[in-house]
């Protein structure tokens, strides 16, 4: 096996980022035994994931034949056949005919005049032949990169031979380049002709910004601004070898761009382009620059930006291949925004800011127009900074806020120091809407950028307020900030508000500590409303309410109402820290899902037209929450993963996404990925120390644990989160909706009594504020111990009414959950036979959740039933059993196995319940069973007496 393939096998991890579902129909269709075709652009990575399938690929076949050609030698005839066959010519030659093997050896060797005119049908039949005979020992499998290089000879035997071969055990992996979806069709149709009737083809198409990310950090391309990695993922369109080219360059650059300055083109993508730019003419080159300095150009800009003839020398441009044809409407297009990139980068710095000159004039939109004006001036202007400040207000008005604070830094680089505002005043602003636009690491330097040089406490609490909202749910990481930022707000009311909000949520975060979060929250609200600062006075009533809702406190209706209270300030009200959230979290856990839908959805609408990235990613997630308790698992399982998304690609809220996704696959999807996106919330909570989260994660991971049917990791999970929100001061049972399912938890591992406290400490909570589908489900739960306790008239009761109130509320999915306890209930019910009828009924109503893995239990649990019970044991066998046991367990299993119950055990024995259930207990460990109807199974096969 070749070096590079076995080396390859060690590292496909990270050689196919990005490349998971392409990488995986290919191996699906190798492992089936067919053939593969990769294709796709040049640098898009075919050649790596060829060779990491070859790599693997290459343990079990008997023969590998590889060859890789080049546009240089693709003249040279035979050459590829040489490198597919020289190494195995003496071992198949001697089985072929005279007239194949001497047309085969000529053809090799190059001893003799051998061509495809001449020897063509010996020689077709020989590498046919030949391949048979390989296949003959064990499967073969034939690689093949750069199809569109092969000699013309070797590719016309290839392909001969490929159309042949029928069953033989060769497969072909092959990679062929195509330029892109408009054409690809017509450039690989000609090799899939010529190859193996079940060939898949399986296009490579670009990346993600967040695989591109993903790529650059695998490469040791860390510390990039995520504006900056949009830039790379925007200048490469996606291409992993043009955004790992970029990444070099930026590593090796001794200064990294700033937001709004053009990424250094290396010269190994130069020269991809710059020999057809060199083609044109001095007049179309400057069309050009200005096409690639504009951000949508037409040729009425173009026009108006001083190129007269742009219609001729776009139409020059776009022969040579620079250009293509826009769909959507006369765009001026460019083939690759890389060709763009290359030509503002080798332009000279004169030219480049003439192009902008000419723009600042002939854009029609004002935000354009001044930030080519900014590109055209050197030095501080306060003209062009008053300019870019008043572009920067209406790009934010428009909810671009990446776009206001890449012209809010421009404005700052033109300010004067000596102006008003200043700079810093504008540097700021640029942070402030950087943190808004999700860009946390942009915003930090600038913020760090203001306080190296700020004196004014103003200034320095901004900066320091950009420093703790940039460290997300990291807050821990910056301790050290608080004391600085005290000192800097000194006696200042509005200052010290602004503090003592980002306390509100230390103390909540790092601490975990509701009641402290509470206090600070409201103190900050007192300063803000002494200062007159309505906004800073509106986000610490806001976090106030929700804190006190998720503490049960009574006060937080009240704090909501005040929250909502006119003045508002529009940015606020809708934030995902603002009153508006707060009420959703309040109407969510009162049941009100109709109210909660429709307060959520407006909000999501009103932070996607503000460009609120953070906001969009928490309101997601918010929007999921509510459908997976209305029942609608499927939308909620798509919410959850665009939210997860969104939040991977902005590097923002991703704990949080990891946690709402696995909710919704343990609900609506894959059990096994919810248990994967449940420990990596648990492990992002416990990397930041946010013991919030971490509660919240660990509740997840428990749900998930449960609905995979690992009752004992689910205990193990929610006893934490039992612990973690005792500890907080967290009583209201609403916030994650988790103590029923450990409760059930808690039956299916033998521990009854546990659930039972579990339950009864919990309906307390419940009845107090009012929580009814808590309470309903703690009803279902302390029917599976009443099951368990042989009660099961009453075990009926409970869950019967339990269904018909989550049914009442909306919560579709509880409700299914119900009725499959109910099923489960029948059918367990000693001395009636299973009522198929309750299993239908839970699996209609699953269905209409589209709850698949609930469906998937529903289907196990009927082929159990109809499969039967096992053989019963002798009666030899159930004495054996129970001869391990205690005296008093011996009794206890004994009556069980009667039908007594519980209560009715613990009069004949002269206990109590509670000792019964203990005993119980330890009878299901030892025995290795989960409930009583085992014990009665097991008792099916014979009495055993009691002893005394």
């Amino acid at each position: 096996m070749p070096r590079d393939f076995a080396e390859s096998a060690g590292r496909r991890s990270a050689l196919v980022i990005g490349r998971e579902d392409s990488f995986g129909a290919a191996r699906e269709q190798l492992t089936r035994g067919g053939s593969v075709l990769l294709h796709g652009p040049a640098g898009i990575g075919k050649s790596t994931v060829l060779r990491t399938l070859a790599a693997e690929y290459a343990r079990t076949a008997h023969t590998v034949l590889r060859c890789s050609a080049t546009e240089s030698e693709s003249h040279l005839p035979f050459l590829a056949l040489a490198d597919l066959l020289g190494l195995v010519l003496d071992e198949v030659s001697p089985g072929l005919p005279a007239a194949q093997r001497t047309a085969l050896e000529s053809a090799l060797t190059g001893r003799g005049e051998s061509t495809l005119q001449r020897d063509g049908l010996a020689l077709r039949l020989a590498v046919l032949s030949a391949l048979r005979a390989l296949a003959a020992a064990g499967p073969v499998l034939v690689v093949a990169d750069d199809l569109q290089w092969l000699d013309p000879a070797s590719a016309e035997l290839l392909g001969f031979a490929a159309r042949r071969l029928g069953d033989t055990p060769v497969r072909l992996l092959c990679a062929v380049r195509t330029e892109g979806p408009e054409t690809e069709g017509a450039e690989y149709d000609r090799h899939l002709r010529a190859s193996p009737p079940d060939t898949r083809a399986v296009r490579l198409g670009p990346l993600t910004r967040a695989q591109v990310s993903a790529l650059l950090g695998e490469r040791g391309y860390t510390g990039l601004h995520r504006s900056t990695v949009r830039d790379i993922h925007r200048t490469s369109g996606g291409n992993p070898l043009f955004a790992l080219e970029l990444g070099r360059a930026l590593a090796e650059s001794p200064a990294a761009p700033r937001p709004g300055e053009p990424l250094p083109v290396p010269t190994s993508l130069r020269a991809l382009v710059l020999s057809r730019l060199e083609m044109l003419s001095d007049e179309a080159r400057r069309t050009l620059l200005v096409a690639s300095a504009g951000a949508r150009p037409t040729p009425a800009l173009l026009h108006a930006a001083g190129r007269e003839n742009a219609e001729a020398e776009t139409a020059q441009a776009a022969a040579l291949g620079l250009l293509a044809p826009d769909p959507e409407g006369p765009t001026v297009r460019f083939a690759h925004p890389l060709i763009s990139a290359a030509l503002y980068a080798e332009a000279p710095t004169s030219e480049r800011r003439a192009a902008h000159a000419a723009l600042s004039t002939a854009a029609s939109d004002p935000i354009e127009r001044a930030r080519h004006l900014a590109l055209a001036t050197t030095g501080t202007d306060p003209r062009v900074a008053d300019r870019l400040a008043g572009a920067a207000a209406l790009a934010r008005d428009r909810g671009a806020p990446s776009v206001a604070a890449s012209l809010g830094l421009l404005a700052a680089r033109h300010t004067p120091a000596d102006s008003t505002p200043g700079p810093e005043e504008r540097r700021l602003a640029a942070a402030e809407d950087a943190i808004t636009a999700g860009e946390q690491d942009l915003a930090r330097d600038l913020a760090h950028e203001v306080l190296a040089r700020a004196t004014a406490a103003g200034e320095r609490v901004r900066a320091w307020m950009v420093v703790i909202e940039a460290a997300g749910q990291a807050i821990g990481e910056v301790d050290a900030v608080f004391p600085q930022a005290l000192a800097d707000a000194g006696d200042d009311p509005r200052l010290l508000a602004l503090v003592h909000y980002q306390l509100a949520w230390r103390g909540l975060v790092v601490q975990g500590d509701f009641a402290q979060g509470r206090e600070e929250a409201a103190h900050a609200a007192r300063l803000a409303a002494r200062a007159g600062d309505r906004r800073s006075e509106l986000l610490a009533l806001a976090f106030q309410a929700q804190a006190e809702t998720l503490m049960g406190h009574p006060d937080a209706p009240a704090t909501i109402r005040r929250a909502l209270e006119e003045p508002q300030d529009a940015r606020v009200a809708c934030h995902h820290n603002g009153a508006g959230s707060s009420r959703f979290r309040w109407l969510v856990m009162s049941d009100r899902l109709a109210e909660a839908r429709t307060t959520v959805t407006a909000l999501l609408r009103e932070v996607r037209r503000r460009g609120m990235a953070e906001s969009e990613v928490h309101y997601l997630r918010f929007l999921a929450e509510t459908e997976l308790h209305s029942g609608h698992c499927g939308r909620a399982l798509e919410l959850s993963r665009e939210s997860l998304t969104l939040a991977r690609d902005a590097g923002i809220g991703e704990g949080a996404g990891a946690m709402q996704a696995a909710l919704a696959e343990a609900a609506g999807g894959d059990p096994h990925r919810a248990l994967e996106l449940a420990r990596e919330a648990v492990r992002r909570a416990e990397e930041d120390g946010d013991v919030v989260y971490l509660s919240r994660a660990l509740a997840v991971l428990g749900q998930a644990s449960l609905v995979s049917g690992d009752a004992a990791a689910a205990v193990r999970a929610l006893r934490r989160v039992r612990e973690l929100e005792a500890a907080a001061g967290i009583t209201d049972p609403a916030r994650g909706r988790w103590q029923g399912d450990l409760a059930e938890a808690l039956v299916r591992t033998g521990e009854p009594a546990e659930a039972l406290d579990v339950i009864e400490v919990t309906r307390a909570h419940a009845l107090r504020l009012g929580r009814g589908s808590v309470l309903a489900v703690l009803d279902r739960a302390e029917a599976l111990v009443r099951a368990a306790r042989g009660e099961h008239r009453a075990a009926v009761a409970r869950l019967t009414s339990a269904r018909e109130r989550l049914a009442a509320l909306g919560f579709g999915l509880e409700e299914a959950r119900a009725a499959f306890a109910l099923a489960e209930l029948h059918a367990e019910r000693p001395g009636r036979a299973p009522e198929s009828a309750s299993y239908d009924e839970a699996a209609r109503l699953f269905r209409r959740c589209r709850a698949l893995p609930w469906l998937r239990r529903v289907d196990t649990a009927v082929a159990a039933r109809a499969a039967g019970p096992p053989a019963p044991p002798a009666p030899a066998e159930v004495a054996d059993t129970l001869a391990g046991l205690a005296p008093m367990e011996r009794q206890v299993a004994a009556l069980v196995m009667e039908g007594a119950t519980n209560r009715e055990i613990a009069a004949r024995l002269f206990v109590s319940v509670k000792t019964v259930e203990a005993t119980l207990t330890r009878v299901y460990r030892k025995l290795g069973i989960r409930s009583r109807v085992d014990l009665v199974r097991l008792a099916a096969g014979g009495r055993t007496g009691r002893t005394g």
